[in-house]
């Protein structure tokens, strides 16, 4: 095609979309300068904080806010994938959920390993809560070590970290031990010992121990015997138990909670009329009470020993309560029931509470047994149905 003057048009390359010579040169250095200039400012937008003026928010959140956040989560949290959950979400999290403030408010339950999930990793995240100063998780650690690990030495120090702070379970979980001489000879023992420690557990609120410093007054067991002391200790550690499950159930005034706390004149010793899920540790007086919460340390021992057959080693045994999980560390170190001999407890206040809960029901007098019992080498001891020990070679 030609023009006016008779000049020839260039040609142009319609299919390839582009002009030949200079002008494809310009257009290629315009693109390239496009696509760069885009690709700078992508980058510019991954690396600021405030794109457009609404960003990424968190970044700009100082750690003192997220340290506090993360120490109401745990302990608020309800299992250990709470917290862990968090720890895996980003780097930061991770580095500010081992805070020490962090781990030493986490709760118990979000250190609440199961024994079969039990490692190396969940051991030293223990340890780490311990270490911040965690008394839950040193008392917990510590009766893991103690009892399931055979770490005596390491558990006891745990477990004594723990009663320094005026940890109740603590105190009285070294109570048992100092009666038992848990982790030594039968020679070990001391009985004054385990009665201060548990004088000062049941100063802080714990039931269990008030009601062994009860047992210990009426036999004077490493105290001077005081029958009516004694009594008054077990009716006041009733009566703190009957409170307790009040003040923890909000609705105590349902028809469910009149049941619990019913008063049966006519018939008071009928346990057969507790459903299974309550404990009548009342039920002398005319009342039924639930069972409590387990402490997670408890829960821990019991799986522990049931995975591995129910048995801490030959000739050892476990405390006949079903929720305590305390194993022997020697043979005969547990008393037996003086009337059958087929089970045995760690405590008086498991001895009571199994024998209000289930063994009353069971127990049935076995009296060849006694007899071959009085022939083991060292002795044992006998709690009496009542709670009392019938001394037998061991005192």
């Amino acid at each position: 095609m030609r023009t006016r003057r008779g000049v020839r048009y260039p040609k142009v390359n319609v299919r390839m979309g582009r002009c030949p010579g200079k002008a494809s040169g310009v257009v290629n250095k315009r693109r390239r300068e496009v696509s760069e200039e885009f690709v700078d400012r992508r980058k510019r937008n991954k690396k600021s904080p405030d794109v457009s003026g609404c960003g990424d928010l968190f970044d700009a959140l100082p750690d003192d806010l997220v340290v506090c956040i993360l120490c109401k989560l745990s302990l608020s949290a309800s299992s250990p994938a709470d917290l862990t959950s968090v720890l895996i979400t980003c780097k930061r999290l991770n580095g500010l959920g081992l805070h020490t403030m962090v781990l030493s408010m986490a709760s118990p339950k979000a250190f609440a390993v199961q024994p079969k999930n039990w490692s190396e990793s969940a051991h030293r995240f223990l340890k780490q809560c311990a270490d911040a100063g965690n008394v839950e998780a040193s008392y917990t650690l510590g009766m893991i070590r103690f009892y399931c690990l055979q770490n005596r030495g390491s558990g006891a120090s745990l477990m004594a970290k723990a009663a320094i702070k005026s940890h109740a379970q603590a105190l009285y979980s070294l109570a048992v031990i100092q009666f038992n001489g848990s982790g030594g000879s039968k020679n070990e023992k001391d009985l004054r010992a385990g009665v201060a420690l548990c004088a000062r557990a049941a100063f802080l609120g714990h039931i269990d121990a008030l009601r062994e410093l009860g047992h210990c007054l009426q036999d004077g067991y490493g105290v001077r015997q005081n029958v009516a002391g004694g009594r008054r200790f077990l009716v006041q550690a009733n009566a703190r138990e009957l409170a307790a499950v009040i003040s923890s159930n909000p609705t105590a005034l349902t028809n469910a909670a009149r049941y619990w706390l019913s008063w049966n004149l006519l018939l008071p010793h009928r346990h057969s009329q507790v459903s299974s899920s309550g404990c009548p540790l009342l039920s002398d007086f005319g009342f039924n009470v639930p069972a409590q919460e387990v402490h997670p340390a408890n829960r821990f021992l019991v799986e522990w020993f049931v995975a591995r057959g129910g048995s801490p080693g030959p000739d050892l045994r476990m405390c006949s309560h079903a929720v305590c999980g305390r194993p022997e560390t020697r043979r005969h170190e547990f008393r037996r029931c003086s009337v059958c001999g087929t089970v045995n407890y760690c405590s008086r206040a498991c001895q009571a509470l199994d024998w209000k809960f289930r063994h009353k029901a069971e127990c049935a007098p076995a009296r060849r047994w006694l007899d071959v019992g009085r022939e083991f080498e060292g002795g044992e001891q006998y709690f009496g149905v009542d709670g009392t020990v019938d001394g037998v070679g061991e005192s």
